[in-house]
């Protein structure tokens, strides 16, 4: 049996076969087509199951109706999360999302971005690497829809949704000073990313203004390409050297599993004489005895604001304004 056309529905509907196009292809409203219209001809849409040919229609519109999404590591719960969240919002809006991990390298980055647009995907959310500047001018130049999340790029001026980090690490090292700690270590990420520099500024600035000195020896930088195994040996090796340490914020959540795997492996009690506290929740930290405390991320907002900036851009073609730059507040979970 023939599939049905869009002529079909177009007679079935005593309507013209523009219209049922500009209805089809989300134009009806622009093109002050009546709400009556509109429903009788989706109505019949949804009766006979029609299905638009994709490959057809993006010849000849130039769309395809995909974002391609770039994130640091689809396996962290922060960015999987996210992910997620953006895939179905966007899903429902008509859109389907391909993404990839970057593992915070440029070379793949940029690999990635070329592979998008060889692709045709019709606008781009990233969560953005250094060195990537020169790729996403030629994207933003091209008219292409770039929304960045998590961090920016110094330089690049498009749309952006991110989370305050500063006032994340400086609430969650303040608590630590509250409660008498003295001696809090900071374990990191040795990266030069935006999001990750911002949590140590926090971290330093809460100690200033309690008046306790910063140490450097108290500051655990660990490589983003190690394993698990390795980490936890770093790790152990911190705590083991560090006897006097009676506070540790984590900067990322998969730091923070390591670090208790360590703490487990040296008999480490988490209680009144030494505390943890992890930016990024994790479901290990509600299972975990004591249960951990978090500087969690406002996810469902993080991937509200994403969507809502890249459809805008979409759907009004106009460069994304300064105003479309978003900052979102972390909340400090005490267990």
């Amino acid at each position: 049996m023939k599939p049905l056309s869009i002529k079909d529905i177009a007679k079935k509907a005593s309507v013209s076969i523009t219209t049922v196009s500009f209805i089809l292809n989300g134009k009806a409203r622009e093109k002050r087509i009546s709400e009556e219209v509109i429903k009788k001809v989706e109505d019949i849409i949804k009766e006979i199951g029609y299905k638009p040919n994709q490959i057809a229609r993006s010849l000849r519109t130039g769309n395809t109706k995909t974002i391609g999404l770039l994130v640091e590591d689809i396996s962290n719960p922060f960015f999987a999360s996210i992910a997620r969240l953006i895939e179905d919002k966007a899903y429902k809006k008509g859109y389907k999302i391909s993404y990839s991990s970057t593992e915070n390298d440029m070379e793949k980055a940029n690999s990635l971005i070329n592979m998008f647009r060889t692709r045709k995907v019709d606008a781009y959310i990233i969560a953005p690497v250094a060195g990537i500047e020169p790729v996403i001018r030629e994207l933003i130049d091209d008219r292409k829809p770039v929304v960045f999340f998590d961090r920016t790029l110094a330089g690049v001026s498009t749309g952006s949704v991110v989370v305050d980090n500063f006032s994340g690490a400086y609430e969650a090292t303040k608590h630590h000073i509250l409660e008498g700690r003295k001696n809090i270590a900071l374990v990191t990420v040795d990266m030069d990313v935006e999001q990750i520099n911002e949590r140590f500024e926090g971290y330093k600035k809460a100690l200033k203004d309690a008046k306790i000195d910063f140490r450097s020896e108290l500051v655990t930088k660990i490589d983003f390409s190690l394993s698990r195994e390795s980490t936890v040996r770093e790790l152990v090796t911190m705590f083991e050297a560090r006897p006097e340490m009676d506070a540790v914020l984590f900067a990322t959540n998969y730091l923070a599993v390591s670090g208790l795997m360590a703490i487990k492996e040296l008999g480490k009690e988490i209680g009144k004489q030494f505390a943890v506290i992890a930016y990024d929740d994790h479901d290990i930290f509600r299972l975990h005895t004591p249960q951990i405390s978090v500087v969690d991320q406002p996810i469902e907002q993080i991937a509200d604001n994403v969507i809502d900036l890249i459809l805008n851009k979409l759907s009004s073609g106009d460069k994304l304004k300064e105003i479309d730059k978003v900052k979102l507040m972390p909340k400090l979970i005490i267990r």
